[in-house]
């Protein structure tokens, strides 16, 4: 995500890797938004204490829900020509609980869907 965001022209972030289905299709809707209005994030992100809430490995397609709390805090979005900061909401959360839906494809694992919970952590 850090790479995809960073990055306006969108294309060293290989996400396929990492995400799959509608996590992967919105997080590229949402960094060609940002990208479209001038903007990039630089930074770190950290996915912190995560939890697996419900694992599942009967099925055809094995996967896990994963509870974490999203840190991005250190996170910035700048104009991408002159990298100066943005001013953004005071009252915007940078550290919220998170849950993800993992799945076991060929490849690997993938994050399949990400529901931020709109409460602090």
């Amino acid at each position: 995500m850090e790479k995809l965001y960073a990055d306006p022209s969108g294309t060293s972030a290989q996400l396929d890797q990492y995400a799959a289905s509608a996590a992967l299709k919105n997080a590229e809707t949402d960094a060609k938004s940002t990208h479209e209005r001038g903007l990039i994030n630089v930074g770190d992100v950290a996915a912190t204490n995560p939890t697996a809430t419900k694992v599942d490995t009967s099925g055809k397609v094995p996967n896990v829900m994963i509870s974490s709390c999203l840190d991005i805090s250190r996170w910035q979005t700048v104009n991408a020509k002159t990298k100066k900061a943005v001013s953004l909401p005071d009252n915007r959360l940078t550290k919220y609980m998170i849950v993800s839906a993992v799945e076991k494809y060929p490849q690997g694992w993938r994050v399949t869907k990400d529901e931020p919970q709109g409460k602090s952590c």
